[in-house]
């Protein structure tokens, strides 16, 4: 069973997502799992945690990184 905008904003926000963005986002993921369900031929759940998978890679890896204007 797909998990509401909401739930999945929810998750967003546990991840690291920037909150005044996780609705936007959760919406989004949501469309592109039922895109990747129907057009990879997995299930609505499959497609959706791989895209969270990569959303918190992204901003672990964004968290990591250092900031442009720091100096050694």
């Amino acid at each position: 069973m797909p998990l509401s905008v909401a739930e999945i904003a929810q998750a967003l926000t546990a991840l690291g997502c920037p909150a005044g963005k996780c609705e936007e986002m959760a919406a989004q993921l949501d469309r592109r799992a039922h895109q990747l369900a129907t057009t990879k031929d997995r299930t609505y759940d499959e497609a959706l945690a791989h895209l969270l998978k990569l959303m918190a890679a992204g901003w672990a890896a964004q968290a990591g990184a250092p900031e442009a204007s720091k100096t050694d």
